[in-house]
């Protein structure tokens, strides 16, 4: 049987009757790979390598295929006839390009890559470090489709834009689990820091039929560091933001693993402490100052060799201010907004297999706790309200629970309707308490949903070449008269061993329930403006499409391919906000159904890597949103069909040079098209008119060097590293000044032009 402390790594097995060894030793060319996985193809008979990269194996007499895996390498398989002891070695290639890797967030089962019916697009820790992100927020802009955008000039909030729809259609999950509470999507993706993070899978498109309400746009996966092997990192950085701010940024990880890899931890510590950045010296920021504090860890314990217990626990401490630049409580500044942020979030996952490996029963928690301390205001100009203002000022709260509970079941038929299939059921149940209170302006959400879910999904492999996926999740909310029923189809042809393509097909929908965006609190026109929600609100629903091509090849000296996607999704009654106009307090909107909306399009992606050496990927989406009948934003103005702050153009680009183990190069660069914006006036700020304004392009460039000195006594690299992000400074230059400043009037790229310097000191 399998032991299962991650995809790839196989513990031995053997039986009195074998009679022959086979050893031999797994490098990446002269370097050897420990925890490498060495098992014989079809059946439940491996082993690992050790430190050194020796395996061996007990066979008795016969033919074989060997296979030989190790994460983050191409696998290979070779042909033996055991009739005696021998050697056999293996040299793993770099899978540069990711094609080899395990995934699991589009099926919820482990697939490879090209073996999956949907795309899985991969973010590594490797691809991370070379874009220079602190974050998970400054990651996600490096994969086609997605595009993160600032939505706060004051206190900075960001949103996932997929395939062209807003932050609420994108679901978040941390490994496997959608405990990204509404609350958390504003603030959420700069919280979690990127040295927490192993790597990221990305889903284009519906799946909710797997994932439930918000997984129309797709689905992002985080997971976090899995522990494989003794090892320590510890990374400083300083940035500075243009010469106006600095930005102090220190991580650490450690990984401890027992001698026979039945248990191990990784822990990750995070603390960052960044300046208010003013960029047009009207003492008002444009980038807030952060302290960030966060640690955590991820477990895994082997009772049995088909048995796996894994844990996570994170903490995570944010305070955030932006606003009028003073040394004073939040609400003598003129205009400023104020979070503090105590976080707690943790999983824990139960895995036994059994009949063979041919069944697979899993147990699961996520949850998550937010407490948040709160305050948005702007001093008044009358004296008599100003008085008022001073003795209850709006200071708030919130406090927010998720918790999700699930069991899956998988199970494998060797021999179905002519080849094999995978099915998979389960079912889960999602609780989310919202309670976020400002006393002085009136303004309170106290919501609970509680959605239970119950999916089934059939992965039929046809035949070696054709596999045709079918599920349907049906899910009763809360907040829902009646049940949804969200199907799902997909279809994948390998033409050859080069090529795929793949149809897929997917409902959706979303619950009238109160979603990221919705709880911001923005400052317009001298006043705040607030959200609240029709009173015969209700779901929205989604069709959507995709169709694909995709072609990689590999030669001696060079492995290159392309992807073509295109991308079709009608919303049926979609959310807008209408605005209902002022009261005291400023602006006032509603969340209602309109009549609908479609968002199609097309993203081209490429990628290549010559000898090991240089690396380019590429990614570039054309596409409209559009809702069927135009909307009103602001008052008097004239309606529009248009999605607001959705550019019909956007892509990235990286290169990555690495001519020698110790010196790397990295560049790369984020485009942003024009796109209609929103903008509401107000006195003393420079542009004192509501209208829509069209923004410009931009293209933001980045560059990053790096050389490791190594000590192989102490078993220690020594990294320094530098660059510039944004070194053109790309940056939007027509905010709004003083108090009175429209807050949500910000686009483009998120930092002006920043110089940063690291060191990083890691195990070899």
């Amino acid at each position: 049987m399998k032991k299962i402390i991650f995809t790839l790594i196989i513990i031995p097995y053997s039986i009195f009757s074998q009679d022959f060894n086979i050893k031999g030793k797994v490098s990446n060319y002269n370097t050897p790979l420990a925890y490498a996985s060495v098992h014989v193809k079809g059946k439940p008979i491996g082993t690992t390598t050790d430190e050194e990269g020796f395996y061996s194996l007990k066979l008795s007499k016969g033919d074989y295929i060997l296979v030989c895996q190790s994460i983050g390498f191409t696998t290979i398989e070779k042909q033996v006839t055991v009739n005696n002891n021998q050697a056999l070695n293996f040299n793993l290639k770099e899978d540069v390009l990711g094609l080899d890797q395990i995934v699991v967030t589009g099926t919820k089962t482990e697939k490879r890559r090209t073996d999956s019916p949907v795309i899985v697009n991969l973010i590594n820790s490797k691809t991370l470090d070379n874009v220079v992100a602190t974050n998970l927020s400054e990651g996600l802009r490096f994969q086609p489709g997605l595009r993160v955008e600032t939505d706060c000039q004051t206190c900075n909030y960001t949103q996932l834009r997929m395939n062209g729809l807003q932050g609420g259609y994108s679901q978040i999950l941390i490994n496997g689990r959608p405990i990204f509470s509404p609350l958390t999507g504003l603030y959420g993706m700069e919280q979690i820091p990127v040295n927490m993070i192993e790597r990221i899978e990305v889903v284009r498109g519906g799946v909710s039929a797997l994932y439930g309400s918000n997984a129309i746009g797709g689905t992002v996966n985080v997971i976090t560091k899995i522990p494989i092997k003794n090892e320590y990192n510890l990374t400083y950085t300083y940035q500075s933001i243009n010469n106006n701010a600095s930005d102090n940024i220190l991580l650490g990880n450690a990984t401890v693993v027992n001698d026979d890899r039945s248990a191990g931890a990784t822990f990750f510590i995070n603390k960052r402490d960044r300046n208010t950045y003013d960029d047009n010296g009207d003492n008002y920021s444009e980038l807030p100052s952060l302290k960030n504090n966060s640690f955590g860890a991820n477990l895994f314990y082997l009772p049995s060799e088909n048995e796996k217990i894994e844990a996570s626990i994170s903490s995570i401490y944010e305070y955030r201010y932006g606003g009028e630049q003073v040394n004073k409580a939040a609400h003598l500044a003129k205009q400023s907004e104020e979070r503090t942020h105590n976080i707690i979030m943790g999983s824990l996952d139960y895995q036994i297999n059994f009949n063979e490996d041919k069944n697979s029963f899993i147990a699961y928690y996520g949850g998550q706790i937010t407490d948040r301390d709160h305050y948005t205001g702007i001093l008044p100009d009358d004296e008599n309200e100003l008085n008022s203002f001073l003795v209850n000022p709006p200071y708030g709260t919130s406090k927010v629970e998720t918790h999700q509970a699930g069991v899956q079941l998988n199970h494998k038929v060797d021999s179905f309707v002519g080849g094999e299939a995978i099915f998979t059921f389960g079912t889960e149940y999602v609780y989310d308490d919202v309670l976020d209170v400002i006393e002085a302006y009136n303004y309170k959400i106290d919501q609970t949903t509680r959605n239970w879910g119950a999916f089934l999904q059939s992965d039929w492999d046809i035949t070696p070449k054709i596999n045709f996926l079918s599920g349907l999740r049906i899910d009763k909310h809360n907040l829902l008269d009646k049940v949804i029923a969200s199907p799902r189809l997909s279809f994948l042809y390998k033409m050859n061993k080069e090529s795929q393509f793949r149809l897929g097909w997917g409902t959706g929908f979303r619950a009238p329930q109160a979603f990221d965006t919705d709880l911001h609190i923005a400052f317009a026109g001298g006043g705040i403006s607030r959200i609240s929600l029709s009173d015969n609100l209700f779901e929205e629903r989604s069709n959507s499409y995709t169709a694909s091509f995709n072609y990689d090849k590999a030669t001696e000296h060079l492995i290159a391919g392309f992807t073509v996607e295109s991308f079709y999704t009608k919303l049926n009654d979609a959310f807008y906000l209408f605005p209902l106009g002022e009261d005291n307090f400023g602006e006032l909107f509603e969340k209602r159904n309109g009549d609908g909306a479609v968002v199609k399009g097309i993203t081209v992606e490429t990628r290549a890597n010559f000898d090991y050496v240089l690396q380019v990927d590429a990614g570039f989406t054309l596409q409209s949103s559009k809702f069927t009948e135009a909307v009103e934003n602001i008052e008097g103005l004239p309606t529009k069909k248009e999605f607001l702050r959705t550019p019909n153009t956007y892509g990235f680009a990286t290169l990555t040079y690495t001519p020698t183990k110790r010196f790397n190069a990295s560049a790369n660069l984020v485009y942003t098209g024009s796109m209609d914006i929103a903008h509401f006036g107000g006195e003393n700020t420079g542009q004192a008119i509501d209208e829509y304004k069209d923004t410009p392009s931009f293209l933001e460039t980045s560059l990053r060097l790096g050389y490791t000195f190594n000590s192989n006594k102490l078993n220690t690299g020594l990294e320094v590293f530098g660059g510039v992000k944004n070194i053109t400074n790309a940056y939007q230059n027509d905010f709004d000044i003083g108090k009175n400043r429209d807050s949500n009037y910000v686009y483009g790229p998120s930092l002006p032009r920043t110089i940063f310097l690291g060191l990083r000191l890691k195990s070899l």
